[in-house]
């Protein structure tokens, strides 16, 4: 026991000594005279000595806006969309400056909402018909609406990475934007970023959804042909048979009908014909067509476009085309003012401290949701 101790002591005491002898630098005593030490490598600095400060960009004025789009650039048109999804006031005035002198140059594009529900290769099937009228000659903008997280309020905004042709086409223009939690707002802006594509010489708009849903109305009031894409071999086609969203469609395809699944494309294809006969004409007096396609293998894209121009071609002549338009652009009058007066009863400074106050009461049960509304309304329109 007496030696186990005397040996741990000692070798606790041979630690010490050779690091204290490793802290002086034995190798400067007298008996290693002899010895030279070497300089270790020096360390990079961590920030590159080499790098130049970046002089920002001085911002560019409406004049500049306006003639960068005229003239197709494509990296100003970027830039205008940034300012018309910015919600700083200074930018949105200049937005709103730029948008209207582009004005007289818009309106001549043929304007395609898609939609249909998450998986139905809806990226994948723009990519193709995008890449068709392409080749075709067309110069093509997409503007893809693309779902925030409730949550973190991010987006992945992944469109272009499915778009694999189409990103990289030099007649392409695709410009995906996050809902961030306001459908009608990005529905806005999205309306205004269709005057810049078009104002950029840019002939076909096509707008995607984020999925059925209630973006679709929104994306209904901005179009001219709306088209639904729809799957087959999921189960009871009757299920994906619901009368609001067939009624606004205009055309409906069903995809991925390639490999083992033509039969049961060609089945769900005859069974929607078969509801649409159920609905009443549309206003436009064209009866929706209803084909299959297969946008991997680029099997029927090119009677999918030719549906759209027969629709187009057949609107115009009977004033149909001319006369939606219009009835868009006063839904859109009325959509923004809905908007303004929201924007400013939220941020006005009173409303702002009284909600804090009726949120309270409204929890402690002693007003009701109702009267609390009435009041901050009456405050506002200054009433009380």
């Amino acid at each position: 026991m007496f030696c186990g101790m005397h040996f741990g002591k000692c070798l606790v005491r041979s630690v010490f000594l050779f690091l204290e002898s490793m802290d002086k630098h034995i190798e400067n005593s007298a008996e290693y005279a002899g010895l030279t030490v070497n300089n270790g490598v020096q360390q990079p600095p961590m920030v590159n000595p080499y790098r130049t400060k970046k002089q920002k960009s001085p911002a560019l004025s409406v004049d500049d806006y306006v003639t960068g789009i005229l003239n197709k650039n494509m990296t100003i048109l970027s830039q205008a969309v940034t300012l018309v999804e910015s919600t700083r006031a200074e930018h949105q005035e200049k937005a709103q400056q730029v948008i209207e002198r582009c004005l007289p140059f818009a309106g001549k594009s043929v304007r395609v909402g898609i939609t249909g529900v998450p998986g139905a290769g809806k990226s994948t099937f723009i990519d193709a018909l995008g890449m068709h009228l392409v080749d075709s000659g067309h110069r093509l903008a997409v503007l893809a609406i693309d779902p925030s997280s409730e949550r973190s309020k991010g987006s992945i905004l992944g469109d272009k990475t499915r778009m694999e042709e189409l990103s990289v086409a030099k007649n392409a223009f695709i410009r995906p934007s996050p809902s961030a939690g306001s459908l009608g707002g990005v529905a806005r802006k999205t309306r205004e970023t269709i005057v810049l594509c078009e104002a950029a010489g840019f002939d076909t708009i096509f707008v995607e959804t984020v999925g059925v849903g209630q973006s679709e109305t929104a994306v209904h009031s901005m179009v001219d042909f709306f088209l639904l894409i729809q799957l087959s071999g999921t189960g009871d086609e009757l299920q994906g048979i619901k009368r609001g969203i067939m009624e606004m469609a205009d055309g409906i395809v069903i995809n991925k009908a390639d490999g083992n699944n033509i039969e049961k494309a060609n089945l769900a294809k005859a069974q929607f014909r078969n509801a649409l006969h159920l609905f009443p004409l549309p206003e436009s007096k064209c009866l929706p067509k209803v084909l299959t396609c297969s946008a991997v293998e680029k099997n029927g894209i090119d009677e999918v476009w030719k549906m759209i121009t027969d629709y187009v071609v057949f609107t115009k002549g009977n004033g149909f085309f001319h006369e939606k338009r219009q009835r868009q652009a006063k839904y859109w009058m009325y959509e923004t003012i809905d908007e303004h007066l929201r924007n400013s009863f939220y941020h006005n400074e009173k409303i702002e401290q009284m909600l804090q106050e009726y949120e309270k009461l409204l929890l402690e049960d002693k007003i009701s949701s109702f009267v609390a509304a009435n009041r901050l309304l009456d405050t506002y329109f200054n009433k009380m």
